[in-house]
């Protein structure tokens, strides 16, 4: 193993040590003696099994393992749109290999893409949470040997693992649907966006340029949080090999689906092969989690997302690992928004298989981790096919286009692009992967917001055209959810563009679509957590530097020690935002996941 992977990996392991010990023995414990079908009484098992008739003898005589479907379908969200007709061809293929399969729940699936910008936004976020907690319901029947687990976009899978890893006696599969066809290259969308920004493009233009870039049934095609999710399931063992970015309605994607169905059929613990999901989930697939979402460019998001997934299996991953990790681990993908290319032509030039071959061979992943597949990674490094009408896996071969894929030795950076800076006004993270050298230090006056509109409002009156750095505080999870700011890249863009020095910094979140504008984000502690990031005013010189890790306002000591911290906005209501004052009044740091569930379980 590359040795600061290592050290890494055993900080976590020793840092993990108490809290892991116990989430294992809660795990065993539920296996044996938490609910489950051969205890339960005889009007409970005939409640569960009354909508079965098919598979109702086969319940009722208790040989094979049967399935808990758990399914984030609506057709609302392009990505999950394709589960529709899932469960029906899920239940046929858990015949074939002797089990039962259930729809044991549905949970929430929300669209950022959709709630951007808006009131529904702030929902995002915990939506996590409520998207764990109903993965708990649906399996808290103890009526399932094992699940499926069935979600792709940005919250929907770590929720559903979050849920998932407090029933980790059960053996699981994460099932993806694929990305889309390719549509608008991703390069041109965000030109019209610029565009439409600086009144340079109308409305209609602008709608028609994102229906030729969101146009049909399966996750966007640039390399935001939802396709980063994919790439993590994958490095974790928790795909069935290559499942990732296989495009929905295709043969390949079927006998995945269904090859998928049969080994969680073999994974109960009743056979030879018992692999429960907690104990696939360890602190080496976490580590592989953060190497693969380094060398590949992906998500910011994830940097909450991890250390949530994390806690719900006892271990406890910090912003200094993703850190230590980033200077070790060579970014070897270029994809949109770090790349022109899309996800479909990632995985033409070898896509997962190939990134995971060179990570094994360079010592940066961990190779000895239980996956749904085997004992090893290394099946993770062939690529799935079709031949002969059957489903084969077949190692991948070079790079099929150096522009997007490359070797460890060749790779486009020596590290993964994603720091940690720290300094009087807190610690937040950056991803400078898109971002050009240059722009990796800016030092400007500030401009302070509390909300994203009213940016935008400044910058279509032309108040910005200044070298600046934009703060918008009063957006991390205890003051609003912390809803992405996505929509300030455009004007950003567009000053860059016209030669000012621009930076973001904020409490709140970006999107996994962010790019060449430099942004420290999730600032810690928040604004409404007494933050420092509150003390800033319009006029003081903040420097944002990426190359030393550093987020000062260049203000007096003395007079930074005693200025007030600025007055907090009233909680916002409308749009169901009060429902969710439990979660924003619960959650904790951005480092620790922002989740006020797991906080108030004490995990």
């Amino acid at each position: 193993m590359n040795p600061e992977v290592s050290a890494v990996t055993d900080r976590i392991i020793e840092r993990s040590r108490e809290r892991r010990a116990a989430y294992l023995a809660l795990i065993e414990r539920e296996r044996e003696s938490g609910a489950r079908r051969p205890q339960l009484g005889c009007a409970n098992l005939a409640h569960a099994y009354a909508g079965t008739e098919e598979d109702r003898d086969t319940l009722r005589a208790d040989t094979g393992m049967n399935i808990g479907i758990v399914t984030a379908y609506n057709d609302m969200l392009s990505a999950h749109a394709v589960y529709y007709r899932y469960p029906e061809l899920m239940k046929v293929w858990a015949r074939e290999a002797g089990a039962t399969a259930q729809v044991a729940g549905g949970v929430p699936a929300m669209c950022d893409g959709v709630t951007q910008g808006y009131a529904g936004m702030e929902l995002s976020l915990f939506s996590r949470d409520t998207i764990a907690l109903a993965t708990a319901v649906a399996l808290s029947h103890g009526t399932f040997e094992g699940a499926a687990l069935l979600g792709i976009c940005d919250k929907i899978v770590p929720g559903l693992l979050m849920g998932a890893l407090r029933f980790g006696h059960l053996p699981m599969v994460l099932i993806p649907g694929g990305p889309m066809p390719s549509g608008l290259p991703n390069k041109a969308k965000a030109a019209v966006r610029e565009a439409y920004a600086e009144g340079k493009a109308g409305r209609e233009e602008l709608l028609d340029a994102e229906i030729q870039a969101y146009h049909s049934k399966g996750t966007c095609t640039f390399y935001g949080t939802a396709n980063t999710n994919q790439m993590m399931m994958e490095v974790m063992g928790l795909h069935m090999p290559g499942a990732a970015f296989v495009n929905p309605g295709t043969k390949l994607r079927q006998e995945l689906t269904r090859a998928a169905v049969h080994r969680l059929a073999g994974m109960g613990w009743r056979g030879n092969d018992y692999r429960p999901l907690g104990h696939c989930v360890d602190e080496r697939a976490i580590v592989n989690a953060a190497v693969g979402l380094l060398a590949t460019g992906g998500s910011t998001n994830h940097l909450l997302h991890v250390p949530a997934i994390a806690r719900a299996a006892g271990i406890v991953i910090d912003w200094e690992d993703f850190d230590r990790l980033s200077r070790a681990v060579p970014l070897i993908a270029r994809v949109y928004p770090n790349g022109a290319a899309d996800v479909n032509a990632f995985e033409a030039a070898g896509g997962m298989p190939f990134v995971i071959r060179e990570l094994l061979s360079a010592g940066l992943l961990h190779g000895d981790i239980t996956t749904v597949s085997g004992d090893s990674l290394a099946a993770y490094a062939d690529k799935p096919a079709i031949v002969d009408d059957r489903l084969t896996w077949q190692p991948v071969g070079d790079s099929g286009d150096t522009a997007i894929l490359r070797p460890v030795g060749e790779a486009f950076s020596p590290d993964g692009g994603m720091r940690i800076l720290a300094g009087n006004i807190g610690r937040a993270c950056i991803k400078v992967s898109a971002v050009d050298k240059e722009r990796w230090v800016v030092e400007a006056p500030a401009r302070v917001f509390h909300d994203q509109l009213d940016v935008l409002e400044a910058f279509k009156r032309g108040e910005l055209e200044q070298d600046m750095v934009v703060v918008v505080r009063f957006q991390g999870p205890r003051a609003n959810g912390m809803p992405e700011l996505h929509k300030l890249t455009p004007p950003l863009g567009v000053l860059q563009n016209r030669g000012f020095k621009v930076a973001l910094v904020t409490d709140g979140r970006m999107s996994g679509a962010s790019g060449k504008v430099p942004c420290a984000i999730h600032c810690s502690p928040e604004a409404l957590g007494h933050g420092a990031i509150g003390k800033i005013r319009d006029g003081d010189i903040i420097r944002v530097d990426a190359v030393n890790g550093t987020l000062d306002a260049l203000v007096d000591a003395a007079e930074w020690l005693a200025r007030p911290l600025c007055d907090a906005p009233g909680a916002a209501s409308g749009t169901g935002r009060e429902l969710f004052a439990m979660f924003r009044g619960l959650a904790d740091e951005a480092e620790k996941g922002a989740s006020g569930m797991l906080a108030a379980a004490g995990l």
